[in-house]
């Protein structure tokens, strides 16, 4: 993808002043066939349908002049008449595992991308490893990974501000979106906004920057009740299938549906493990192999809750 397809890259040059970024870094794992016509630096040869892979990298220094709305190829050029701004290749594929993209990670502040989801928990494991700040797009079940859950448990990744149950919708091709109104289910697959076919994503933000809500207390309302709130038949905890409703007066541990983590104040609550888990709960055995079970049914996804002991019950 070149600089002015990336909206990412567009977002921050627009506001680099604004935000007072000292550098904006990109990269790429191969051009696109835009490209091959409009960036001929990189010799992009196409082939058929076939585009050649010329990774790249634009390192921004100095925004004097924002690009218009627009964001066009003579933006672009415009911000590489600045010669403190520099667009060359990478010498490698540009995998963000390859060692130039490493040290550029390690360059780096914050990185705010959206990661193949197919290479996500590695992904995640790399900014980890060298300890950065980020802010990425991933699939909302990656939250029941086991080592995407153990650096939230960890409280060392949290769901974004944006909550789980917006949907997180794209601009597409024309021709991409005549294909989701042909093979996908309007609400699932795409919705039409103004009569303009977006494609949707299972998809939320991940970030470990501190965020107002990860601080506000969740009002509890509801009462414990044997009745409502049952317990598991194979583990110690009762079983909440509403974020909202979890009880004010229960200092056991709960089970709660995944978009708890909208809700997560960790003053307040500690994540305790997850039902997707299996090195969590070893001592649930037997014909159900490791699975939660209620009244002889496996509920959807679960989280495991209780409040923290700070917290009086009632709070």
């Amino acid at each position: 993808m070149t600089p002015f397809e990336s909206n990412f890259f567009k977002y921050f040059v627009l506001k680099f002043n604004f935000f007072g970024l000292k550098k904006l870094i990109a990269t790429s794992y191969a051009c696109s066939s835009a490209a091959s016509t409009e960036l001929p630096l990189f010799d992009c040869k196409s082939a058929g349908e076939k585009t050649t892979k010329v990774p790249y990298k634009i390192e921004i220094s100095e925004v004097v002049k924002n690009p218009e709305a627009g964001f066009d190829i003579t933006a672009v050029t415009d911000l590489l008449c600045n010669k403190k701004n520099v667009l060359s290749r990478l010498k490698g594929n540009g995998d963000f595992r390859s060692p130039e993209c490493i040290e550029l990670l390690k360059e780096s502040d914050v990185v705010i991308t959206n990661p193949p989801f197919s290479l996500f928990r590695e992904y995640v494991a790399k900014l980890d490893e060298y300890k950065k700040k980020f802010l990425i797009v991933g699939n909302k079940n990656a939250i029941t990974y086991k080592e995407i859950f153990k650096l939230i448990k960890e409280n060392k990744m949290w769901v974004g501000n944006t909550p789980m149950g917006t949907d997180m919708l794209f601009d597409v091709p024309e021709h991409f979106a005549k294909t989701l109104v042909s093979t996908k289910q309007e609400g699932s697959g795409y919705k039409i906004v103004n009569g303009i076919v977006k494609g949707r994503a299972q998809a939320i933000w991940f970030t470990n920057l501190d965020l107002q809500k990860r601080h506000e207390k969740f009002t509890l309302y509801k009462k414990y009740s044997a009745k409502e709130f049952p317990k598991y038949d194979n583990y110690d905890a009762i079983e909440v299938s509403k974020v909202v409703e979890i009880p004010m007066d229960y200092d056991g541990i709960m089970g709660v549906p995944i978009s708890f983590l909208d809700k997560y104040n960790p003053e307040q609550f500690e994540i305790v493990g997850s039902a997707d888990d299996k090195d969590f709960y070893p001592i649930i055995f037997g014909k159900y192999e490791g699975r939660i079970m209620l009244k002889g049914r496996e509920p959807f996804k679960r989280i495991f809750i209780r409040k923290t002991k700070s917290v009086p019950l009632g709070g």
